[in-house]
């Protein structure tokens, strides 16, 4: 069995992992680390957890005890972490904040995206979970980065739910502000911007165009429902059978004829695109959940692929019929 500790663990991504965890056939949660909540049970907090588990949390990090760490911390926290602790040299973790996600000779983590990065990641020790927001934008793209396309200004308009935005309160994510309520943020700037420019110059060493990126807060609770389009001249035939052959191997992406919606992919960890060609121009649509593809399922992901696992185990998960 894998044994797993968990840092951060009281918010929404972490309360997707552990539900993840305690239902995969080859893990152990040895711990849940979180200060605030030290001594309460983990169903206190995360109540739909209730006669799954009768775990507590622990103020304590019995690193020792594990294969693997996981950080649901909040941005720049883990990095101070790894810096004022020792942790064992055979420990594996995998980072869910933004600390590590940009590629640097001061540290050894790999970037989290499987359908970028496999091999890399079943080689890693450390992992960098990609942004939500990065995540189904690059599904939308890659393919046309490795056939090296991505020559002309690419325009994405994408929503989130309100669970982006984390557990802790704000003025932009109480109820009774976002509910039947619509709003942008960041335009052009999203931090999301540089891991996702990191990627596309992976495959495309010469890309350098633009990405006019505007987010928007929705009025749903999870997923994330972008479109991305560009001008592109080739044919759909052509481009689709590009997208089938990049994400042919890979479990949890699908090219699809349909023009897809969010309950298609809330609580599961598939990202679904859709393409069409209107006069020059590519439209991908590409829709996730913003909390298990685009955080906690990718983790796991990445933790059956470290641990040369079936990638999918653990992550049969189903939409809901309504």
């Amino acid at each position: 069995m894998i044994k797993a500790g968990i840092i951060g663990g009281a918010g929404y991504t972490a309360g997707e992992l552990i539900r993840l965890l305690i239902n995969h056939p080859d893990v152990e949660i040895v711990f849940v680390n979180s200060s605030s909540n030290a001594g309460n049970k983990i169903v206190n907090v995360h109540e739909g957890l209730y006669g799954e588990t009768d775990l507590t949390f622990t103020g304590n990090l019995p690193l020792e005890e594990i294969d693997i760490l996981f950080f649901c911390t909040a941005h720049g926290d883990t990095k101070k972490f790894l810096e004022s602790h020792i942790v064992p040299k055979d420990l594996k973790i995998i980072d869910l904040s933004q600390d590590y996600r940009i590629a640097s000779p001061s540290h050894e983590f790999v970037y989290g995206l499987p359908e970028l990065n496999r091999r890399a990641i079943c080689k890693a020790k450390y992992v960098a979970n990609p942004g939500c927001f990065a995540t189904c934008i690059q599904l939308a793209l890659l393919p046309l980065a490795k056939h090296l396309m991505l020559n002309n200004e690419i325009h994405v308009h994408a929503i989130t739910g309100s669970t982006g935005a984390g557990v802790k309160p704000s003025v932009s994510s109480h109820f009774s502000w976002r509910n039947d309520n619509m709003s942008i943020y960041k335009p052009f700037e999203h931090q999301h911007l540089v891991e996702i420019r990191q990627s596309f110059g992976q495959l495309q060493n010469s890309f350098g165009a633009a990405i006019n990126f505007i987010p928007v807060r929705g009025d749903f609770t999870r997923g994330i429902f972008a479109t991305a389009y560009l001008d592109l001249k080739i044919e759909l035939d052509e481009i689709r059978k590009l997208y089938d052959d990049y994400y042919d191997d890979h479990s949890f992406t699908f090219v699809i004829d349909e023009n897809p919606d969010l309950k298609q992919v809330v609580n599961t960890n598939k990202c679904l695109l859709h393409l069409e060609h209107i006069g020059n121009k590519l439209l991908v649509v590409s829709v996730i959940d913003n909390l298990l593809k685009g955080a906690s399922g990718q983790a796991v992901h990445n933790m059956n692929l470290m641990f040369n696992l079936e990638e999918t185990v653990g992550l049969h998960l189903k939409p809901s019929a309504f």
